[in-house]
């Protein structure tokens, strides 16, 4: 237990030290029919790659989860409804899609306690073996870089669109999950390249 731990320590300690621009990522986001891990499912999830600093949105994926068994008041926020729902793919497949990029990728959400709650969740429900070898939240990589520069974060702060706002990228319509992937993607390489400030980032330096 003690080998396992300290081989998986050592790793990840060996992995942070390498630097950012060289590394695969694969940016996701999901549209749920609640918040509350126990009670609401999955609507759908998206990602994009991010491979040498760019955005292979010829790689991005978008998935409905067809076994959705109440999508309540949720279609206000994301818009798909039963019809779409219908039309769409297992959630086993969807995972399965998506875990075949775990161990060559990072994965990064816009705030990863909720998304990726949702997914080990999931995951484990559906006796899927999911061990990411790292996850990056951009959420908390713009809370960390506002608090080194002493700055007061109000409540809506570190949303996504307040987040991309501070780096002028462009507005975009929320809540679809493929839009806000690629949303993230951006704002994550705007992160980086002001984090960096051209210099050599290390991935030590997003945590």
């Amino acid at each position: 237990m003690v080998k396992r731990w300290l081989g998986r320590y050592l790793s990840k300690k060996k992995l942070l030290a390498t630097s950012a621009a060289s590394q695969r990522y694969i940016v996701i986001d999901l549209e749920l029919t609640g918040l509350d891990v126990k009670q609401h499912e999955i609507v759908s999830v998206a990602w994009v790659l991010i491979e040498q600093q760019c955005i292979k949105l010829s790689q991005a994926a978008h998935y409905i989860n067809k076994d959705v068994q109440q999508l309540e008041q949720s279609p206000v926020f994301h818009g798909i409804a039963q019809q779409d729902i219908i039309t769409g793919q297992s959630l086993d497949v969807i995972l399965t899609k998506l875990r075949d990029y775990f161990d060559d990728a990072i994965l990064v959400f816009h705030n990863a306690s909720l998304d990726w709650g949702f997914l080990k969740h999931a995951f484990k429900a559906k006796g899927i073996s999911a061990k990411p070898k790292l996850i990056l939240d951009a959420f908390l990589i713009e809370k960390k870089r506002l608090h080194h520069q002493g700055q007061e974060i109000a409540l809506d702060d570190l949303t996504l669109a307040a987040c991309r706002a501070r780096y002028q990228l462009p507005d975009y319509h929320n809540h679809h999950a493929l839009t806000d992937a690629t949303a993230t993607a951006e704002l994550l390489l705007a992160q980086c390249y002001q984090i960096g400030q051209g210099k050599n980032l290390k991935l030590v330096d997003l945590i």
